[in-house]
């Protein structure tokens, strides 16, 4: 199967499969799982904060990191684009009591912090307490600037917030940038790293913050049903992802490269290549086409795509060059 809908489909490797069956476990909610606890202190240490929670998911890591940093009828600044605020289930609200105060991107990606600045609220019982500023790093696959994060972490100590990163591709902007992942991380109060989208692993995300904050994120988890017992057969693949699997992301971002340069080629269908800057693009699609249609024949090619305008298309290690051709060739042939 060619799978373009997202780089969450990955394969875990076969060393990854045998470090899942080979893993020391215990009880994790005891905290007596070895396997997670070294992934927890390798990780915290990897990236320069003073502790790690490994988590269930993306979605999980986040939402404990928003309730361990705001309290009921706090808010929090985020992106209009923010997965944590499009495509989290409305966690943070819901279950939180944490209000999001989103801000429009800019077409980078970016937060103004003009508009950041008048959307803080007062000191004022009418209004929600803001305390912390969340910002996504990759975002629509767009790469942050080191610059950019700089100013973010100034305006949140100007303004007394917090500052979080939903860095479930950290990794594709670390890369892309040419930098250590401690060039990005160190702006961050916290920091979320996704493990099983273009790592690789099967299952889980890391949270990552001081011991006061993952001490609390760690009794939320709790209570959110995230103890996961014997985690360490998950654990174990993580940080195989962290340690062997960072370098080759370029190979996805120029396999996307590749993409965009092939699709330029196929008529009804408009992709901007200086976008394409890590391992996702977008895709303009002619109203005229019948995507349902093409999905449904490329399906039954053994090739999955998602319908949009844009359609998102995402490479990861499980998409090879020779993958793209015949994706290429299949599109033509179903198109003309």
């Amino acid at each position: 199967m060619i799978d373009f809908r997202s780089d969450t489909v990955t394969h875990p490797s076969k060393a990854m499969r045998q470090a899942i069956a080979n893993a020391p476990v215990g009880d994790d909610v005891y905290n007596d799982d070895p396997t997670v606890n070294d992934l927890e202190l390798w990780a915290a240490k990897r990236h320069g904060f003073e502790a790690a929670l490994f988590c269930s998911s993306g979605t999980q890591a986040n939402l404990l990191a928003l309730m361990a940093h705001c309290e009921r009828g706090d808010e929090y600044l985020c992106g209009q684009q923010a997965h944590n605020y499009q495509f989290e289930g409305g966690g943070a609200a819901v279950l939180g009591s944490i209000q999001p105060q989103p801000i429009e991107n800019e077409k980078d990606g970016t937060l103004c912090f003009k508009k950041l600045a008048a959307a803080i609220k007062p000191d004022d019982a009418h209004f929600a307490r803001t305390k912390l500023l969340s910002i996504e790093n990759t975002i629509n696959g767009k790469i942050l600037p080191l610059s950019y994060l700089q100013q973010a972490r100034e305006f949140v100590d100007q303004h007394g917030l917090k500052l979080h990163l939903d860095g479930a591709r950290v990794y594709n902007a670390a890369v892309a940038l040419g930098v250590d992942i401690t060039e990005i991380s160190k702006h961050f109060d916290s920091m979320t790293i996704c493990l099983s989208k273009g790592l690789g692993a099967p299952v889980g995300s890391l949270l990552l913050g001081d011991a006061s904050l993952i001490k609390k994120a760690r009794r939320w988890r709790k209570v959110l049903g995230g103890g996961m017992r014997q985690a360490g057969i998950l654990a174990a693949a993580g940080k195989i992802a962290l340690k062997e699997n960072i370098d080759r992301l370029a190979d996805d971002h120029a396999n996307a490269r590749y993409l965009a340069q092939q699709l330029t080629e196929v008529d009804g269908f408009e992709v901007n290549i200086d976008h394409v800057t890590t391992n996702m693009l977008f895709a303009k699609v002619d109203q005229n086409i019948d995507q349902a249609k093409l999905v449904a024949v490329l399906k039954e090619q053994d090739i999955l795509i998602n319908a949009g305008n844009p359609m998102r298309l995402v490479t990861h290690l499980d998409i090879s060059r020779e993958d793209i051709d015949k994706f290429i060739t299949a599109l033509k042939k179903a198109l003309g």
